[in-house]
């Protein structure tokens, strides 16, 4: 969900968050224009998204094909450039 959306959202509050880590959220959220607040907020979202990775990895179809043969597959096509 967007930081700007209309939907309620559900406060959250970080404590012994680091000043380092506070100063350079800082200057990111400056730099997008945007607040702390939104800057946070659109980054946890991003973040969040990793959630779902495992069951998207696991709805892929699984086939045989090991590392190695893909790695040698693409160095063979890289060098027929």
């Amino acid at each position: 969900m967007p930081a700007n959306a209309s939907t309620p959202g559900k406060t959250l509050y970080l404590r012994n968050v680091p000043l380092e880590v506070v100063e350079r959220l800082e200057r990111l959220a400056a730099q997008a224009g945007l607040s702390l607040t939104a800057f946070a907020v659109r980054e946890l979202a991003e973040a969040s998204r990793r959630a779902d990775n495992a069951a998207l990895l696991d709805g892929l179809v699984h086939t045989s094909v090991s590392t190695d043969e893909i790695v040698e597959a693409l160095a063979a096509a890289r060098s027929e450039r």
